[in-house]
């Protein structure tokens, strides 16, 4: 689930059995999933024999009925939540820590902070718990937090000495904290190699059990097809490998909290970069996938793959998901790690180094995927735009930076209201309706790359000989043609300012970390926007909200009764949550056309 907790025992001599217990609790809710899968779908919609992959690559066959005696036991969705609400019960303080920010307005949903430990009241929900935080109870998403890998540390923490005590038992004091230390990063050091063996697992099961099968039902699935769903998860299983094989060296079995695993992160840096490909590919897949799942044998068909590989019980979608949440969640494994190493011991320079790096990959895989998110919606607000002209905005840019209204001078002296959007790249100039003042006319667009900005003072302009205020104007370094700007106050003239100086920055940092869409991804986008048009009499009537210029602070939805389920990425482990509607796109909702 991703999700880890912090379980403080009210009773201090029984806190050490806590882990233990939950684990024995969670086990009380196997049970034996028997379905009546015993066949594989075939290329020709008949039945075959099941064929079983061993860890060897190696097959068996097997009726589902034999792989149910041979591992009857399935974790069934929820039994985590129900142990942990049976701790409760059993008079348990159970805590969570905060992994993102959660704001909210809305009384229903509790608020909190990065960081933050939020006692956990009640949890039968897998998706939203019921919590107290600040004298405050409330709801708030379990994808929001995690478990705490060492479960005595609040009680550590909070105890103090009492005054009295001499110097003597304070230097034993010490001395227990620094063996708790010691204790503290062994557990992390355990986490990330018990995390890191169950990830190839995952990866292993995805290989063998899904796209080794469907490479055998050519009916089925085309090679392009199979390219779009799984896209390079061979090449992350063979790089995982190896990882963790450079871990196991490092690894120290009789003394973990000695073991100095921080370069072989630093080792592997470059080879991380693999997984930009797969989760640029992944808004795809999820979209080749839906298509797929609508036809009763492929859903029969991923089903009883997963069955005979043994797998646990998350759809296909689950499992492709687990890449992108294992690359954002080294950081928070490293940080951890960070937390409870020393400056004296040895691996501390290259943890140090492995968070910083692991951070800036983490950063690049979301920011990518915020701008796979974006352009979306940039290609549903360009089929809005009556009378569009030229390549598509997509072409050339993946982002709006800004947007408003400028009064655009031109040669002969004649002022021009107009909407500008700024994109990387591209100024996009429009003309209101007259009538309909939600409707936008394409006018005409700059090269931002070919252009200077000028800030001007007020008073008169020598090139244009006109007295201005509140203007501004850019340059074509190759026409050295002028376009002039006015701004209706000095304040949004400052955010135009400040806006061109940001289209710049984003352009050099996207060439920098090598961001770039795929002519694919961007294809897809215009032909989904333009079958949403489709029957309109102009175009799209409305945007959707677009998330924020932001990467490592995401903002939860408001919910205005308890919180439904949110989509199973989310719930699965540790993929981002929604993120804060931005006032960019509210002003695409109120200028494009059509709305009724």
């Amino acid at each position: 689930m991703g999700i880890i907790i912090h379980i403080q025992q009210v009773k201090k001599k029984q806190s050490k059995k806590l882990d233990q217990g939950l684990i024995l609790k969670t086990e009380k809710y196997r049970q034996e999933k028997c379905a009546s899968l015993s066949f594989k779908v075939s290329s020709d919609g008949g039945t075959e024999p099941s064929a079983l992959v061993d860890d060897n690559g190696s097959e068996e066959d097997f009726s589902y009925e034999d792989l149910c005696q041979a591992s009857p036991r399935y974790l069934q969705p929820g039994g985590e939540q129900l142990a942990i609400n049976e701790l409760i019960s059993d008079g348990n303080v159970v805590c969570a820590e905060a992994l993102w920010d959660h704001v909210t307005m809305d009384d229903q949903e509790l608020g909190f902070k990065a960081g933050d430990v939020i006692q956990v009241l009640e949890a039968s929900n897998k998706d939203w718990w019921w919590g107290r935080s600040e004298d405050k109870e409330a709801w708030f998403p379990a994808s929001f937090v995690r478990l705490r890998v060492n479960q005595e540390e609040l009680s550590e923490n909070s105890s103090s000495t009492p005054s009295e005590e001499q110097d003597e038992e304070a230097s034993q004091s010490r001395h227990r904290h620094g063996e708790n230390k010691q204790q503290m990063r062994t557990n992390v050091i355990r986490e990330i190699m018990d995390t890191e063996r169950v990830y190839i697992k995952h990866l292993r099961d995805i290989c063998e059990g899904y796209l080794r099968q469907c490479r055998k039902h050519t009916g089925m699935f085309t090679v392009a097809q199979l390219a779009t769903i799984f896209g390079n998860i061979e090449d992350i299983y063979k790089f995982q490998r190896k990882f963790l094989k450079d871990l196991e060296k490092q690894y120290n079995k009789e003394e973990p909290h000695l073991s100095e695993i921080g370069s072989c992160f630093l080792q592997n840096q470059e080879g991380f970069a693999i997984y930009s490909e797969y989760c640029n590919n992944h808004p795809g897949a999820c979209l080749e996938l839906a298509n797929l799942m609508k036809q009763g044998k492929y859903r029969h068909f991923f089903e009883a793959c997963r069955l005979l590989q043994q797998m646990i019980d998350i759809a296909i979608d689950g499992f492709l998901l687990t890449p992108v949440q294992k690359i954002c969640k080294y950081p928070l494994q490293l940080a951890e790690l960070l937390k409870y190493t020393t400056q004296e011991h040895g691996d501390y320079s290259n943890v140090k180094a492995a968070y910083e790096a692991m951070k800036n990959v983490a950063c690049l895989i979301n920011e990518r995927k915020r701008k796979l998110e974006s352009i979306d919606k940039i290609a549903r607000w360009q089929v809005s735009i009556v009378g569009w002209e030229g390549l598509d905005i997509l072409d050339r840019s993946s982002e709006l930076i800004h947007s408003g209204e400028l009064t655009k001078i031109t040669k002969q002296g004649k002022s021009q209201q107009r909407m500008f959007f700024l994109f990387d790249h591209q100024l996009v100039s429009c003309k209101k309706d007259l009538l309909r003042r939600d409707m936008l006319y394409y006018k005409g667009r700059l090269d931002m790359d070919e252009m200077e900005l000028v800030d001007l003072g007020d008073g008169r302009d020598k090139d244009c000989n006109l007295s201005v205020k509140n203007a501004f104007k850019l340059v074509s370094r190759t026409t050295d043609e002028v376009y002039l700007f006015c701004a209706k106050k000095q304040e949004d003239k400052a955010r135009w300012l400040q806006a061109c100086a940001d289209e710049r920055r984003r352009v050099q940092e996207d060439q920098e970390m090598g961001m770039e869409i795929s002519e694919s991804q961007k294809k897809l986008a215009m032909l989904n926007a333009q079958k949403a048009g489709h029957g309109k009499s102009k175009g799209y009537n409305r945007c959707p909200v677009v998330p924020p210029h932001q990467s490592l602070h995401p903002i939860h939805q408001r919910h205005i009764t308890m919180p439904t389920s949110v989509p199973q990425q989310q719930v699965f482990g540790l993929a981002e949550p929604k993120r804060k509607p931005s006032l960019f796109w509210h002003t695409f909702n109120r200028l494009t056309p059509f709305r009724k």
